[in-house]
């Protein structure tokens, strides 16, 4: 216990403030993306959806570092997206926070997706129906009846979203870099030692991320339940 209480005494915590900040704004950003995602595919029609499902699936299924290829590619300065941002306005996103925020959004966004997307095929249809029997229209049907319905779906891809984003390292290796106080996250901090062979410090990080993803999922759970108190189960 000393010898993790000196180690926890000497921790430059930078790592953990960059990760918690990114996986916040990628959950934020995946969570809209997602839904907005979700709702247009449902409603394409059979072969395009499943060409917008698969490309919206894929970095999903691709090595993280696939992903901060193409990403690296994208918005390189030496690019033209990269190269337009820069020179127009001023905005550098490879070795910076928002190529860490860009990284973990693309890799936690189809967790977003799939789970809005398999929540909004469970809502009944026939409340719907009755909401726009009742001259609701769409977007409040959306927010007032769909969402409410696909919460616990919703909620669970959000979760999913901010754990993965919260330990993402390939693609925001290569994009952001691992640059002390800027975009070192905890994932690339606890590469970092285990190169140097510092197995303790390392032990230590993996903590912090244990209890962090798991007072998440408890918090949430709690919530569920007591949203649900009056729900009979079987």
């Amino acid at each position: 216990m000393e010898e993790i209480r000196q180690i926890l005494a000497g921790l430059d915590w930078s790592p953990l403030f960059i990760s918690i900040k990114t996986g916040i704004a990628a959950t934020i950003v995946s969570f809209f993306l997602g839904i907005w995602a979700a709702r247009k595919v449902l409603k394409a029609k059979t072969g395009l959806r499943a060409v917008l499902d698969g490309i919206l699936t894929l970095p999903l299924v691709l090595p993280p570092t696939v992903a901060g290829f193409f990403l690296l590619f994208i918005f390189s300065t030496r690019r033209t997206v990269g190269s337009y941002l820069y020179t127009t306005f001023d905005i550098k996103i490879v070795q910076s926070w928002a190529g860490c925020v860009i990284a973990a959004t693309v890799i936690a966004f189809p967790l977003m997706y799939r789970n809005a997307r398999a929540a909004f095929e469970q809502v009944d249809v026939n409340l719907i129906y009755a909401a726009q029997t009742l001259g609701m229209p769409e977007w409040k049907i959306f927010w007032r009846v769909i969402m409410p319905a696909a919460g616990p779906g919703v909620a669970s891809g959000t979760i999913l979203a901010f754990a993965r984003a919260l330990g993402e390292y390939g693609a925001t290796s290569m994009l952001a870099g691992n640059i002390p106080g800027k975009t070192a996250t905890i994932s690339q901090r606890i590469a970092m030692v285990i190169q140097d062979g510092d197995y303790q410090t390392a032990g230590v990080w993996v903590g912090i991320v244990i209890l962090i993803a798991f007072g998440i999922v408890v918090l949430m759970n709690l919530a569920f339940g007591k949203g649900m108190k009056h729900t009979k189960q079987w």
